[in-house]
């Protein structure tokens, strides 16, 4: 096969992976119910005049199902840690136990899990909706190489065929990506 083809399908081959990444990155942000490390993964902690990932200035770890151990690397960050979390966007209410920090989950309402599949199928639609364009750039690129004469009819709508199949294989990954989710979520 053209060179140039094998450069454009390989090109759309890592992108569309990189979609998929993105939404499981977006999934670990969706607070199930039970307690996960990464679930503090995003916070922020101010040490020394820079923002830090707090897994840099504290060990977290997973005490039981419903509640997180956040254990500061200094005794003079635990106030700070535990003030970061408690404003955060997840809703926790972190316990100050001398140098631990207790941060149980509160148990999810029925609503609140409906709205988070809500939340997830959206995410979902936005992966399929990247991998979908990035079908239509590889078929454009491939277009205009046929244009140029640099490949011939059959080998452009071959390279198409494949690009094809690629996007429905990674599709249905975000549609298996959803519904393990979804069903994460819904688990009471």
């Amino acid at each position: 096969m053209n060179e140039m083809i094998d450069i454009i399908i390989k090109d759309a081959e890592e992108r569309m992976h990189k979609s998929i990444k993105a939404l499981k990155a977006e999934f670990v942000k969706i607070r199930t119910g039970r307690a996960h490390t990464s679930l503090l993964d995003h916070i922020l902690v101010p040490y020394y005049g820079n923002d830090t990932p707090i897994n840099q200035v504290a060990s977290i770890s997973v005490l039981d199902p419903r509640t997180l151990g956040v254990t500061p690397y200094e005794k003079t960050m635990v106030a700070t840690v535990e003030k970061v979390i408690r404003d955060s966007d997840l809703g926790l209410n972190p316990t100050n136990v001398g140098n631990l920090l207790r941060v149980p989950l509160p148990p999810m309402t029925e609503e609140r899990r409906r709205d988070l599949v809500k939340v997830v199928r959206h995410e979902a639609e936005g992966a399929r909706v990247a991998i979908r364009n990035i079908r239509r750039d590889a078929n454009h690129d491939l277009k205009e190489l046929k244009k140029e004469g640099d490949i011939s009819k059959d080998e452009a709508h071959h390279s198409e065929e494949l690009i094809q199949k690629l996007t429905n294989k990674l599709i249905a990954e975000v549609d298996a990506v959803l519904h393990e989710k979804e069903a994460e979520l819904m688990e009471v």
